[in-house]
């Protein structure tokens, strides 16, 4: 079949569309009874081959049918999808020995009535590409919307894969490097399906090969290539390369192949090179030198400027707000929507680092958020503790964000910080941490058993047990303001 660099106009039309249009009344005398038209061509030399791209209507009278068996040979060599005969005025039926090379080689045959101009077969066909591609780009633009708003969830990369799952009605997972899952959804795949998969993600995303290995470029060698497909039995595998630099690829399998899903599989590459990239907030070597001066002795004053921090660093702890566990690439979105590349994730919890001056805080969907106060380098534990204590005040009042606020101020501030802080000292020293911590915790969220429970992730009968045993080492009555408002001064101090 010739070449063409140019597509079709539209998304295929399937033979059976055509055939329903009752109006031109055309019917099938031989060949299958399905096939995808992409053109129609109207011809009446003796050998078409020449002037057809591949997949065509072909329309003809027959004005120069002599071989029939060799015309239609032809143009299924050049890819013709079916071949409409008119009937009247060359000739009054469609021949026999056409009707027996069609139904021979496999080409679709359709007899078009005397009534019936080509010009009409033509404009109907192309009006059912219009409507085709309508409905692709109505879809196309669903599934985009569909996708965007699941690349803004807390878990933006699993919840893109869910969406490309139910858009493609298939299996979908991003692959790493090394062909291990890192996220996947849909339907489960037979095994050697999977590893039809993991062969077409190294197509596209090769691993990168090992350090000790020569770097000697290759001069014929020519780069991976971003895509790659193929079929095994009514499966249709498909590999994408995501950009980032990350090694990874996305992998989808679908038991059918529509119009449109090329592009709904490239809008999810998009987002998701955009989800896993890495989010470059400060210089990659800066922090790098930081980290390593950081575990060679240095001290956190020392390694500060190397990050650009200015003289001021917030803490912000964050959760899920479904109960979900994280993971690096939902934290990494978190930072980067913080505007910070400095986050980790400590088992459920998120900590994002916000250097310098920075836009204030806001709640994000999704999550429950504790901010610390600004604070310098050397205070840093300090503001740690500060957003965690936040995290459990937002947690235990409903709230999706609480901000520390300083204690100093107001009636504190007429108190010398050396006298207040040995007063504290003197007054809390039968308490343990853990009571301290409980006590603090209980008196904020104004002796509420449950939301205490909730702000420390203990049972309530737990916190009961701990606030007793504070009364009754501090000889305290716990139910006295005088009382609450002393101990709430000193666990400030």
């Amino acid at each position: 079949m010739p070449d063409s660099p140019a597509g079709p106009p539209a998304p295929p039309i399937p033979l059976a569309e055509l055939l329903g249009r009752e109006e031109l009344g055309l019917r099938r005398i031989a060949g299958p009874d399905h096939a995808d038209l992409l053109w129609v061509h109207t011809s009446e030399m003796a050998d078409p081959y020449p002037y057809l791209l591949g997949g065509e209507l072909l329309l003809t009278a027959g004005v120069q049918l002599k071989d029939a068996d060799t015309y239609v040979a032809r143009l299924v060599q050049a890819g013709a999808s079916a071949l409409g005969f008119g009937v009247a005025p060359v000739h009054d039926t469609v021949p026999a020995a056409l009707v027996e090379a069609c139904e021979r080689h496999g080409l679709p045959l359709l007899e078009v009535p005397p009534e019936t101009r080509f010009t009409a077969v033509a404009r109907a066909v192309w009006r059912l590409m219009a409507e085709a591609r309508l409905r692709e780009l109505r879809r196309v633009t669903r599934a985009q919307q569909a996708l965007a708003t699941a690349a803004a969830r807390p878990d933006p990369v699993p919840a893109v894969l869910r969406q490309l799952a139910v858009q493609l009605e298939g299996r979908v997972a991003l692959l790493t490097a090394d062909g291990g899952v890192l996220h996947a959804a849909g339907g489960r795949t037979a095994p050697d399906v999977q590893t039809a998969l993991a062969r077409l993600a190294r197509v596209v995303a090769p691993a990168a090969p090992a350090p000790a290995a020569p770097q000697t470029p290759s001069p014929g060698r020519k780069p991976s290539p971003s895509s790659a497909a193929e079929t095994r039995g009514d499966t249709h595998l498909f590999a994408y390369a995501l950009g980032g630099g990350q090694g990874l690829a996305l992998v989808l399998a679908t038991s059918r192949r529509d119009s449109g899903d090329h592009t709904v599989a490239g809008i999810a590459v998009v987002l998701l090179s955009l989800l896993t990239a890495p989010h470059q907030g400060a210089d990659a070597a800066g922090r790098s030198a930081a980290l390593v001066r950081l575990l060679l002795g240095a001290s956190p004053q020392d390694v500060a400027p190397l990050l650009g921090a200015g003289d001021s660093w917030t803490v912000v702890h964050a959760r899920r707000a479904d109960g979900a566990p994280a993971d690096p690439l939902n934290a990494g979105a978190l930072g980067a929507a913080l505007g910070s590349a400095l986050s980790d994730v400590d088992r459920a919890t998120v900590r994002v680092l916000l250097p310098g001056p920075h836009e204030p805080v806001t709640p994000r969907p999704g999550w429950t958020l504790g901010v610390s106060e600004p604070s310098p380098v050397a205070a840093l534990p300090d503001a740690d503790t500060q957003a965690a204590r936040a995290l459990g005040h937002a947690e235990a009042t409903r709230a999706p964000l609480s901000t520390h606020r300083p204690g100093t101020g107001g009636l504190a501030g007429l108190v010398p910080a050396d006298l207040a802080e040995a007063h504290a000292r003197a007054l809390l020293a039968p308490l343990t941490g853990p009571l301290a911590e409980t006590l603090r915790c209980w008196l904020s969220l104004h002796g509420s058993w449950d939301r205490t429970a909730v702000a420390l992730t203990v049972h309530r009968n737990t916190v009961r047990q701990r606030i007793a045993r504070c009364a009754a080492l501090l000889d305290m009555d716990l139910d006295d303001m005088d009382v609450r408002t002393e101990l709430w001064f000193a666990l400030r101090s």
